[in-house]
């Protein structure tokens, strides 16, 4: 009798984890298909943000947190891809101005009539200029490493 007791407290306890276990993954699923939803949507920071609660809150979701992780990926390529876009589009037009400046510039001064004003302007537009190359870099850097963390 008392054996049977014990074996059917264990067998309840089998039981009830393996329920807790289904609704636990099925809670997972959903918070995964939010940040889905999100990121199909381009709410970018929200969808990183459910992915970041569905870790947190859904640890031993294995299976769904390989799911996550892939989309957590897809969502920083997007990312930097969209900058990279962004930061081309300035790069371009930076640089023309840059050298537009920059002859001008030159020409003033073999003429002797540079001003401090322009000699200013050229520095910042050569610092924004060197800024917006690292930026560029930065981001193709991200997305390469993107790519090769992907194909693993």
């Amino acid at each position: 009798m008392k054996k049977c007791l014990i074996l059917q407290i264990i067998l309840g306890a089998i039981l009830l984890a393996s329920c807790s276990s289904n609704n636990a993954q099925r809670a997972a699923e959903e918070m995964l298909g939010k940040a889905e939803k999100y990121f199909g949507e381009g709410k970018y920071d929200r969808a990183k943000i459910a992915i970041d609660s569905l870790r947190k809150v859904y640890p031993n979701a294995v299976e769904t947190r390989k799911k996550a992780l892939k989309l957590y990926q897809n969502i920083s390529l997007k990312e930097a891809q969209e900058d990279l876009a962004i930061t081309d589009s300035a790069l371009q037009a930076v640089t023309l101005d840059y050298k537009y400046i920059k002859d001008k510039v030159e020409k003033d001064k073999a003429e002797l009539r540079a001003t401090a004003e322009e000699l200013e302007m050229l520095t910042k537009t050569k610092m924004k200029l060197d800024s917006l190359k690292v930026r560029f870099d930065m981001q193709c850097a991200k997305i390469k490493y993107i790519h090769k963390k992907q194909k693993e």
